[in-house]
């Protein structure tokens, strides 16, 4: 049996607590946030009737948000908040909520409309064929 003396300890426990240190600097103080690609999705990602007028709806699967600023007008979005990456949110208020920390985007454009986000939702291709909604 190997018995453990204090350098051996110590130097283990420094290790330790080192890789603690780095996972949680890569997890969420970061200082450029990393955005996810949309998912490639075969087909519709969603109807047009789930997208309400002046709001936005979140098609999970495909990662991205999608809005209606004006009737007929379809856009879309990473659906991954750009301050730590936690999902954006469907609404009916007008803007694409991110409920982790209180970020809410345009659903004209994607721009920070309050932070603590400081950079706008990725666009995203779509198109809309009828009332399907598919990436481009």
């Amino acid at each position: 049996m190997t018995a453990i003396n204090r350098r051996r300890a110590i130097t283990g426990t420094a290790a330790v607590l080192g890789a603690c240190g780095l996972a949680a600097c890569a997890d969420g103080s970061r200082s450029t946030p990393v955005t996810p690609s949309p998912a490639k999705a075969a087909g519709p990602i969603a109807a047009t009737s789930d997208v309400p007028v002046g709001g936005c709806h979140v098609a999970t699967e495909a990662k991205v948000v999608l809005t209606q600023p004006k009737a007929g007008d379809f856009k879309a979005f990473s659906a991954a908040c750009t301050h730590q990456g936690c999902p954006v949110s469907s609404s009916t208020e007008g803007v694409i909520p991110c409920n982790c920390h209180g970020s809410r985007f345009s659903i004209e454009d994607g721009s920070v409309v309050q932070g603590p986000a400081t950079t706008g939702l990725a666009p995203v291709e779509i198109s809309v064929d009828g009332e399907s909604i598919s990436l481009a």
